[in-house]
Formats: structure tokens, C-alpha cells, sequence
């Protein structure tokens, strides 16, 4: 027997971090550590939030086919390791990756078995009051977001599951239902 691989995708903004903060207090859920070329911050610890690599030890990592996906972000790139994801599984453990949407597209073409799960907002207007209630961004960025996640709700319909976010606690019962199919 062994644990399930879900992939957890939707735009930004949408509450992906707050669910995965949930399903982390569960004992039957692992969560991969991505590997990334960008420097780390301050307080980040290699092999916690990241596995800082170099740019040579990534592009062996893809040359081996170390990834189970990996794109470019904001001048830096970054990838899911396969290996712990692969151990995970074998112990019997529910997978959870938090990756956009072309990283879940690069899964199912891998892992035909991977159950992917978009997480969107009940609507537009719903997302823009969490992008502003953050605080933390440009009106220019606010409207960029939002333009992006018109066109990353389109690729709704590629995945297996469309779960919408009303409440935290649903969302993670969903998955934990899908978990235990």
C-alpha cells in the first residue's frame, strides 16, 4: 500500500498556504521541501523552507531527471525533488504539493496517478478583497494578480477536482476525503 499524490494549484492569493498550514498539524500528510537557485534570506535554513542548490546542481538535478517538476520564477528557478516524494509515498504517507499550474501540469505527465486539485476563490471580487486585505502590494501588482488569476482559473477544467474556497476547514476535509479514497 502507499499514500496518495496530490497537487494542490490555484492563483495566488486564493488561501493554497493557509490550507497547507492546516494539513501540516496532520500526522498522515508530507509536505516536500523544494529545491531553489535563489539565494536564501536571512532567517530561511537550508532544507526547511528550501534546498538552496546551485545553478550547476540544478541543471544536473534536471539532467538526471531529479524532478518531478520545476519552472523559472522572478529570475530564480525551482524544482520538486522526486527522491523524497517517492519515499513519502512508499511509507504509506498523503503527499501534498503546493506548485502552479504548469508545475502540475509537468506531474500529470509523470505521475498519470497524481490527483490534481484546483483551489479557487467563489469568486473574482472574493480574491481581490484577500490580495488587498494583505496589504502588501502595488495597485499596479494588485490588477497584474488579478488579470493572471482570470487565466489561471481557465485552466480549471484540467484538473481532477475544483474545490472552492468558502472556508478553510472545508477545504482541507476535502482533500483529506481525497486523500483517503
Amino acid at each position: 500500500m502507499s499514500g496518495k499524490l496530490i497537487v494542490l494549484s490555484g492563483p495566488g492569493g486564493v488561501g493554497k498556504s493557509t490550507i497547507v498550514a492546516e494539513l501540516k498539524k496532520l500526522p498522515n500528510f508530507f509536505f516536500s521541501v523544494s529545491a531553489t537557485t535563489r539565494p536564501p534570506r536571512n532567517s530561511e535554513v537550508d532544507g526547511v523552507a528550501y534546498k538552496f542548490v546551485s545553478e550547476q546542481q540544478f541543471d544536473r538535478m534536471i539532467k538526471e531527471k531529479k524532478f518531478l517538476e520545476w519552472a523559472n520564477f522572478a529570475g530564480a528557478r525551482y524544482g520538486t525533488p522526486s527522491e523524497p516524494v517517492d519515499l513519502a509515498l512508499k511509507a504509506n504517507l498523503n503527499v501534498l504539493l503546493e506548485i502552479e499550474i504548469d508545475g502540475a501540469r509537468q506531474v500529470r505527465k509523470l505521475r498519470p496517478d497524481a490527483k490534481l486539485v484546483f483551489l479557487q476563490p467563489p469568486d473574482i471580487q472574493a480574491l481581490e478583497q484577500r490580495i488587498r486585505g494583505r496589504a502588501t502590494e502595488s495597485e499596479a501588482r494588485i490588477k497584474a494578480r488579478l488579470e493572471l488569476a482570470q487565466e489561471e482559473m481557465a485552466a480549471s477544467n484540467e484538473f481532477d477536482e475544483v474545490i472552492t474556497n468558502h472556508h478553510v476547514d472545508e477545504v482541507v476535509r476535502a482533500l483529506v476525503a481525497l486523500a483517503a479514497r
